[in-house]
């Protein structure tokens, strides 16, 4: 393996990145970066409604990883990068509820959260309410599977349950976004309910 000092990075593979970038190599840091830190805050923002929050957490992963000796690497870094945001997502979530109770933790600082500024946009808006109106056990496994990109095996792994249940988790959040759908646009769904 090679340092990217003048070359480029992108050629190699995340634990190679992260080497180089545990080694003091910075174009490495920011291939790394670059790679997953929009995808790690998408998934977080959905988590704990707050922009300002899961850009945090993006940061804090990476932070996380710096330097620390990571035992296994039979998994992809990508799906290890996700399962310490999604637990400090999980985190973050709590605090807010404890410390500015359940309606502010939605709704930080007195603004609306990201999925509300999408609603209000109009667009990809309906898809951001209707995945806000799921249970969090759902929310949760839709936004790792579609936003974090993530097989249903690491699903499994990172949220600590059997495959079954990731699985099953997907169909109702399925089940109940198409539901939702039919619900808000009737006009598209004759006869169906």
């Amino acid at each position: 393996m090679t340092g990217c000092g003048g070359g480029n990075c992108e050629n190699l593979s995340d634990w190679e990145c992260l080497d180089l970038a545990n080694g003091g190599d910075e174009r490495a840091w920011r291939e790394l970066f670059g790679r997953h830190e929009r995808r790690l805050a998408r998934m977080a923002a959905l988590i704990t409604g707050s922009g300002d929050a899961a850009r945090d957490i993006a940061q804090e992963t990476f932070v996380r990883i710096l330097r620390r000796d990571i035992p296994h690497r039979d998994g992809s870094l990508g799906a290890y990068l996700s399962t310490i945001a999604y637990r400090l997502a999980l985190r973050e979530k709590v605090r807010l509820v404890r410390h500015h109770g359940f309606d502010e933790a939605e709704h930080p600082a007195g603004g609306e959260s990201p999925l509300e500024a999408a609603v209000r946009s109009g667009g990809k808006s309906m898809v951001a309410a209707v995945l806000e109106s799921l249970p969090r056990d759902q929310r949760e496994v839709i936004a790792l599977r579609f936003y974090g990109g993530h097989s249903y095996d690491e699903i499994a792994e990172i949220l600590g349950v059997p495959g079954g249940t990731v699985r099953s988790r997907i169909f109702y959040a399925v089940k109940n976004c198409r539901k939702e759908f039919r619900r808000i646009f009737p006009q598209e769904f004759p006869g169906q309910t």
